[in-house]
């Protein structure tokens, strides 16, 4: 990571807190304004992403499918979704130049919850981000971000992204 300039590390820093922000304050076109034309989003357990099974809890393969995951969180369970509170912890632990102003960034992740009804905060889960980077024209986004959860089993079911 020592080979990454020092304002490429810090504006890939700054794409990671916009988006555990935005999920954390549940501001859903924030979080898809962290995202590029091309971006993707999947949430997967490390089991299925060791074996090579493409299940995942969430596969949001292309920017449509990130803008129907907006209006789905927004509009539709907005009244359907028991809601929870989440914070993010993350630790940046690798940079890697791909090239074409493009970056591969891995970070640990911790998320935790709580329910407004149980006034308990629990872990949800933890894992890594596997993401790819566009960094081009002072702007900062998303080309794919993995979230590989440690475990296959979760807590609680997932209306929003982690």
């Amino acid at each position: 990571m020592s080979e990454i300039e020092a304002n490429v590390i810090f504006s890939i820093e700054n794409l990671n807190r916009d988006y555990i922000c935005a999920l954390d304050k549940l501001d859903m076109n924030k979080w898809l304004a962290c995202f590029n034309k091309q971006g993707t989003y999947t949430l997967i357990s490390n089991e299925n992403e060791s074996n090579g099974l493409p299940i995942g809890f969430m596969l949001d393969d292309c920017y449509e499918r990130l803008q129907d995951r907006v209006t789905q969180v927004v509009d539709i369970q907005e009244d359907s979704t028991e809601h929870y509170q989440t914070r993010h912890m993350t630790q940046l632990t690798n940079i890697t130049d791909l090239g074409d102003n493009k970056y591969k960034a891995d970070f640990n992740f911790t998320v935790f919850y709580t329910q407004d009804l149980i006034e308990q905060t629990s872990i949800l889960g933890a894992g890594r981000y596997e993401d790819i980077i566009l960094v081009e024209n002072g702007k900062v986004s998303f080309i794919q971000r993995k979230a590989v959860l440690d475990t296959n089993v979760l807590p609680r079911y997932v209306p929003y992204p982690i």
